[in-house]
């Protein structure tokens, strides 16, 4: 079965993950508003300004419709997608969805020019993905039941928990679907 997963298309790199997801057998649906959502295996929450994406989330009426989804379907959050599935966000008061039992440093590594790519160990993934971080933010730390997928400079950048799956950077920006081929697959373990 061909699982079909939607984009939110508020802001970052939309194409990039329709592609990467395409790549990797999934029928792709761009999520804009509420009735988007309907018939989705699962959700990519992209890369952009966690704040604005939230305003906008907001805006639309999809904060709470995207909230009840990952209620029982996957997300899988990249970048600004982390910070808002994350419970716990330094610097900021409360979380936004709070999907994932960690706690998250924004703008971690840097602004915009301090951008760079890094080649990781995204366990069951790749041995060898280079990973692309942008105003990118690291895990702190995550609790027991989050499973660590990979690390740069001693911070987790990537992390599993049950049908939730983040990363740090961006793996659209790649042309290894890797990472998106393995949400499918989670995808598939839970329609």
């Amino acid at each position: 079965m061909s699982v079909k997963i939607g984009v939110l298309a508020l802001q970052g790199a939309v194409s990039e993950h329709v592609h990467a997801l395409e790549c990797s057998g999934a029928q792709v649906s761009l999520v804009k508003d509420v009735d988007d959502l309907e018939g989705l295996h699962g959700l990519v929450l992209p890369g952009g300004e966690s704040t604005m994406m939230r305003r906008m989330m907001d805006r639309y009426g999809l904060f709470e419709a995207v909230r009840q989804f990952s209620e029982r379907k996957p997300v899988f959050g990249t970048c600004a997608g982390l910070i808002l599935m994350a419970k716990k966000i330094e610097g900021r008061k409360g979380p936004h969805l709070a999907l994932l039992d960690i706690d998250v440093k924004r703008n971690a590594f840097g602004r915009q020019v301090d951008s760079f790519e890094a080649v990781l160990s995204i366990k069951g993934v790749s041995e060898n993905y280079t990973g692309v971080f942008i105003r990118a933010p690291y895990i702190k730390s995550a609790a027991e039941n989050v499973d660590v997928l990979a690390t740069f400079e001693e911070h987790i950048v990537a992390c599993r928990q049950g049908r939730f799956l983040a990363c740090a950077f961006h793996p659209e920006l790649t042309d290894n679907p890797a990472l998106h081929r393995y949400f499918v697959q989670m995808v598939n373990e839970y329609s």
